[in-house]
């Protein structure tokens, strides 16, 4: 499983990343976790607001900071479906 966190470098983007390899870990699901900062390339997933969380090609949050405990239960939520 693939999951892109989408963010320019900011703080919140920063701590976007954090939690999602913290959920990551506390689940331990197998997933490359990618960061990606290059306005264009955010620009190309149709994500309008950062931080943002992609896994696959979904786009799980946007503009806005996670809960762990959210980033944790759609991890678990897609491993089950």
């Amino acid at each position: 499983m693939e999951i892109k966190v989408l963010g320019t470098g900011c703080v919140r983007c920063n701590t976007t990343e954090q939690i999602v390899r913290e959920a990551v870990a506390r689940t331990g699901i197998e997933a490359k976790v990618v960061k990606v900062s290059d306005r264009m390339e955010i620009a190309k997933t149709g994500v309008r607001l950062t931080p943002a969380v992609m896994i696959g090609q979904e786009i799980k949050f946007m503009g806005q900071v996670p809960e762990i405990d959210d980033v944790i239960n759609c991890l678990k939520q897609l491993v089950k479906g």
